[in-house]
């Protein structure tokens, strides 16, 4: 019998179990979240620190799933130039991925899927403000399975708002992942790091 899983429910023991993912212990499996980062212009850490300022407003109250991604993710795609060509976004886009013998099958829609084709770059997941990233992380990852090409990893990006971690997985003849450590916006400059990442992993 053909058991069918929402993505936002998948854990990743089941990931594990069903899809023979591995968590990869190489550090330099997922060297691209620190290495050759790019410098950020006086303009650019000025628009971010307007992004910081103005989020951290709103934030005395409840920030859920839509203002997060209108008031942060928005302009940190826009920096990194992901509303540019080559590239291209997708909102809601709906994936499925079945195992192996077709045992499993998960359905879910992306948050937004910035994609250059016919490859995708990067699946973006965006929780509410009180939100842990940790259950994200799965639900990315099962997504991230779905993409059709395996020539080249597939990098995530999850946030809600104060946090964000990215994922990299790559799909040869066993789906490998690792996680870049969890930045934060009350830490130093780590926002900037953040777009310094996303700007590398759009010329990956």
């Amino acid at each position: 019998m053909v058991q069918i899983l929402q993505g936002k429910d998948i854990t990743l023991a089941q990931l594990i179990d069903e899809f023979g993912l591995q968590l990869a212990n190489d550090e330099d499996f997922f060297s691209e979240w620190q290495d050759d980062l790019p410098e950020l212009s006086d303009l650019e850490k000025q628009s971010l620190n307007e992004v910081k300022t103005e989020y951290l407003h709103l934030s005395k109250y409840p920030i859920l799933e839509p203002v997060v991604k209108m008031v942060m993710l928005s302009p940190l795609l826009s920096l990194a130039g992901f509303y540019q060509p080559p590239f291209y976004i997708a909102s809601e886009q709906e994936v499925k991925i079945s195992s192996e013998d077709e045992g499993t099958i998960i359905r879910g829609r992306i948050d937004i899927l910035v994609f250059h084709p016919p490859f995708w770059v990067l699946v973006i997941e965006a929780k509410r403000a009180d939100y842990s990233l940790v259950p994200a992380i799965p639900q990315a990852l099962a997504y991230m399975l779905a993409d059709a090409t395996s020539a080249k990893p597939v990098f995530g990006f999850i946030t809600n708002g104060n946090e964000f971690q990215f994922i990299k997985l790559t799909k040869q003849r066993t789906p490998r992942y690792a996680l870049s450590y969890t930045l934060s916006l009350n830490r130093g400059d780590d926002l900037h790091t953040v777009v310094k990442v996303l700007k590398h992993l759009a010329h990956f």
